[in-house]
């Protein structure tokens, strides 16, 4: 197959040539390495990669992927990190407004008239730089031997990969892995790897989120040599029956390929490792166990958050370990009664919230295993236990940690779309994406796809949610259709229902605001709810902010169906530079980078300033948040 830029135009075109989305669990060779943590199987490429920034689509050199290709004009630049804080590109903060407007006119694919198509509108802008990276990795040994895969946890915005000069495919959604087959491209010896990166492309039109605008290679990328049998996914389903007192463990794991006389073994211990269940079967395509129950489980919660540990050891027909998956397993239940009331394990659950965009004062979104644990430590010690994940996955690791402090999830999917509807603090939807365009719809469903079968094992995943402030249309509510059908154990949250009331019935289990003031809350909540009430946003911490919080937290003992919120949000956006005039470390804000359009410092709303330091408002929040944190 040969690329063709026209894809950057063309929203059904979003996924070419990449891997079905699977579970995020890791592989090891044998029980030592699962023990350690430590896989053979991965090889990470991040570092240092030859790079080169080109103004737009038109400048790219040909054939710049090939092996022979001149190294003319190509520095180094860090993988992972953002092109712009490398110093090749505008750094540009913006809420609502695209980058492009007051200079470009545009509007997204299909939502113009017929004379007027759009054609070209990122393929041939001028106004769409691309970073160009390379990449060499040897192959030698056993690697050389096995299936190779490499996998990309976050690009923004769009990507085409060749290896050793050949085409290997191209992808969209900058927040969830992107995963490609290598098997065919790759040699004993030296492989090189060359990553075209386009900072726009459709899906510019619903990532329009509250941030700082970066494109490039922002999450690790890696290596993964495939056993003999490998288990490409893993759903694990624990069931807390309604008697609180019968766990019911559903496992099921897709095997490729199959050898004959493969067996599979999966075991499941408690924390002290006492094994509970040890069940071996021939191993298959579509391999599931007999159903199993547990009595008296250990339940998972904020308070205690109880993890098993399920292990799949894969044996080969001569009886020798070939891979081992270990993966934490928490029993729960999450619902909402018939009163309207969500419960966690048949206890009413309140939400003490946070919304959080991963952010580093130095790094922008290209975090660090550093930045999560200085996040985690301050979420922990101010009786934080909640996060929205705004507006898009997180790093992978960022769950896992939540599994085990037991901090609630909503996990949100990759989309926000404010920018084709919200105007001038008026309501226009006459272009809204995704809309009701049927060529919209497969890209928003893949982003739900996508996000359900990456994190679906994770138990502090409470909620899914379909997005943020993208209005409401038949797309939309396709999305949530599709979470409804696959995943009925967990409850759908979208707020920007309340902006088109036609749909409030078939998109999210929550009646969920943004900024509602206490009264209009009690408003709702006195006039027979129909859902249970959610703040996905509250409070806004900007400048002299929080000190309100009482009068929401006395929600909490009038109205049962109130579930708590999220505040929005955890820390500034902001960027560490060194001042010119003083020497000294500084912070920068929208429109200090003489960025246009820009939102100046309305990226500094957080709990915390952006270099983690907490501001005077995270004192409310300790002490509210402290008489509820049960």
């Amino acid at each position: 197959m040969e690329p063709s830029l026209t894809w950057l135009d063309e929203p059904q075109t979003f996924r070419i040539n990449e891997l079905p989305a699977h579970s995020d669990h890791c592989c090891y060779a044998n029980i030592q390495e699962a023990d350690e943590g430590r896989s053979s199987l991965v090889r990470v490429l991040d570092g240092q990669w030859r790079f080169s920034y080109v103004d737009n689509p038109a400048l790219i050199p040909d054939g710049f992927y090939l092996p022979d290709a001149s190294s003319e004009g190509f520095g180094l630049i860090e993988v992972p990190g953002h092109i712009e804080l490398s110093g090749y590109a505008q750094v540009e903060y913006t809420n609502t407004a695209y980058p492009w407007e007051g200079s470009v006119f545009r509007r997204p694919a299909y939502t113009t008239p017929p004379e007027d198509p759009q054609a070209g509108s990122f393929s041939q802008a001028k106004d769409n730089p691309v970073g160009l990276y390379r990449n060499i990795f040897i192959l030698d040994g056993s690697w050389a031997e096995r299936p190779l895969h490499i996998r990309f946890e976050g690009v923004e915005r769009a990507f085409y990969l060749w290896c050793n000069g050949q085409f290997v495919g191209y992808a969209e959604d900058s927040f969830t892995p992107s995963t490609f087959d290598l098997s065919p491209y790759a040699h004993v010896g030296e492989n090189l790897i060359a990553v075209a990166v386009f900072r726009h492309c459709t899906a510019s039109w619903i990532e329009d989120q509250d941030f700082f605008r970066f494109f490039g290679i922002f999450r690790p990328v890696s290596l993964l040599s495939l056993p003999e049998t490998h288990v490409e996914d893993l759903d694990v389903r624990p069931v807390l029956k309604d008697d609180d007192h019968t766990g019911v463990l559903n496992v099921g794991a897709r095997l490729t390929p199959v050898q004959n006389g493969s067996k599979v073994t999966m075991q499941l211990a408690d924390c002290d490792g006492n094994v509970i269940v040890d069940e071996t079967i021939d191993a298959q395509g579509e391999t599931n166990w007999p159903a199993c129950i547990v009595k008296n489980p250990h339940l998972w919660s904020h308070a205690n958050p109880y993890l098993y540990r399920l292990t799949l050891t894969v044996f080969n027909a001569e009886g020798e370990i070939v891979e081992v998956v270990p993966q934490a397993v928490g029993f729960r239940r999450i619902e909402i009664g018939a009163d309207k009331v969500v419960r966690l394990n048949g206890k009413r659950l309140l939400l003490l919230g946070v919304n959080r965009h991963e952010w580093s004062a130095t790094r922008g979104r290209a975090i660090t295993q550093a930045d999560m644990d200085a996040d985690m430590a301050a979420i922990r010690a101010n009786h934080i236990n909640a996060v929205r994940t705004c507006h898009y996955p997180d790093r992978l690791e960022w769950y896992r940690m939540c599994d085990e402090a037991g901090i609630y999830v909503m996990a949100e999917t990759n989309m926000e779309s404010h920018g084709t509807w919200q105007k001038l603090g008026g309501e226009d939807g006459s272009y809204n994406v995704p809309g009701s365009f049927p060529q919209w719809r497969e890209m928003v469903i893949d982003r739900a796809r996508t996000q359900y079968e990456t994190l679906k094992n994770h138990p502090s995943i409470l909620f899914w949610s379909l997005g943020n402030e993208s209005y409401a249309g038949e797309n939309i509510a396709a999305m949530n259709e599709y979470y409804k059908k696959t995943d009925p154990t967990r409850p759908v949250h979208y707020e920007g229902v309340v902006h088109n009331r036609k749909y409030e019935d078939r998109i999210s289990d929550f009646e969920s605001r943004m900024y509602a003031t206490p009264t209009d809350a009690a408003k709702y909540l006195e006039s027979d709810p129909k859902k249970p009430f959610v703040l996905c946003e509250y409070m806004h911490s900007m400048g002299n902010s929080v000190g309100g919080l009482r009068a929401y937290m006395d929600l909490f003992d009038r109205y049962p169906q109130y579930a708590g919120g999220f505040i929005w949000d955890f820390k500034d956006q902001a960027i560490e530079v060194t001042d010119s005039v003083t020497g000294r470390k500084v912070m920068r804000y929208g429109g200090d980078f003489d960025d246009r359009p820009t939102e100046r410092q309305f990226s500094g709303d957080g709990l915390l300033f952006a270099d983690g330091n907490e501001k005077p408002a995270m004192q409310e929040v300790n002490e509210e948040y402290g008489r509820y944190d049960r």
